[in-house]
C-alpha cells in the first residue's frame, strides 16, 4: 500500500508513484539521491532492469546487512544488490549505453524544472560547492523519457517548478513527468497539466506553489 500522510506525497509515496509509471520490461536508470528510493518501490510483478552509470545492469533492492558486498556500489556509492542475470561492464559500454538512446527511462533529481521541461539539477551557482554534472546530462538526453523527482518547494517556499530556470541547465525540453510532494504532473506542448494531486492538496495550494500556470 502506499504510504501518504494527511497532506502531501511522503518520500516513499513520492518514490512508489514513479514506480507506478513506469511499464514492465523498461531499462531505466535512478539518478543520484531522491531517484535511487524508487528502485525499492518496484513492483514485483514487473520485469524492471536498472541501470547504474558506473557500469552494473540488473540492480536489485537494497541489501540487508547479510548481503552487502563492499564492493558492489552505484554511482551514487551506495551499496546494491545484483539480480540473477545482472551484469557489469566497463564505464565507456556504459555511457554507451546511455547516449546509444538504449534506457527507456531516467529518473532525475532536480534543482528546478520549467513548463517547457528544462531541467537544471547539478548547480545553484554556489561558490562553496564544487560544480559537477557528471552523467546527469547524457541521462538527461539520453533516455527515451525522463521522469523528474523533487520537492516541490525549497526549504525556504520558493518554487521549485519554475517558468524558466535560473540555474545552470543541465538539458533542455528533456522532462516528461514531475512527480512532487504536492502532485504529479506531465510536461504537454501546451504547459503543465496535473496527473494527480497529493492527499490533502487543493488546486489553489498548488497553484500558488508553481510558477506556471497549471492545467487541470
Amino acid at each position: 500500500m502506499t504510504a501518504v500522510t494527511t497532506h502531501g506525497f511522503t518520500k516513499e509515496a513520492m518514490a512508489a508513484r514513479v514506480a507506478q509509471d513506469i511499464p514492465d520490461g523498461s531499462y531505466v536508470n535512478l539518478g543520484i539521491g531522491m531517484p535511487t528510493t524508487v528502485g525499492d518501490a518496484l513492483p514485483h510483478d514487473k520485469e524492471i532492469l536498472l541501470h547504474s552509470e558506473n557500469g552494473i545492469l540488473g540492480m536489485g533492492p537494497t541489501p540487508t546487512p547479510e548481503q552487502l558486498d563492499p564492493e558492489l556500489i552505484n554511482a551514487g556509492k551506495q551499496h546494491v544488490t545484483l539480480l540473477t542475470g545482472g551484469s557489469y561492464f566497463h564505464h565507456t559500454d556504459s555511457f554507451m549505453i546511455m547516449r546509444g538512446g538504449h534506457l527507456d527511462i531516467s529518473v532525475l533529481g532536480g534543482f528546478e524544472v520549467s513548463e517547457y521541461g528544462d531541467l537544471a539539477n547539478w548547480s545553484t551557482g554556489d561558490p562553496t560547492v564544487a560544480p559537477a554534472v557528471g552523467g546527469a546530462m547524457d541521462l538527461a538526453v539520453g533516455a527515451k523519457s525522463v521522469f523528474a523527482i523533487m520537492s516541490h518547494t525549497t526549504k525556504d517556499g520558493k518554487p521549485k517548478v519554475v517558468r524558466e530556470c535560473s540555474y545552470p541547465l543541465t538539458a533542455g525540453r528533456v522532462v516528461d513527468r514531475i512527480y512532487t510532494d504536492l502532485a504529479v504532473m506531465a510536461v504537454e506542448e501546451d504547459g503543465l497539466h496535473v496527473v494527480e494531486l497529493a492527499p490533502g492538496v487543493t488546486k489553489d495550494e498548488l497553484q500558488s506553489a508553481t510558477e506556471p500556470k497549471l492545467h487541470f
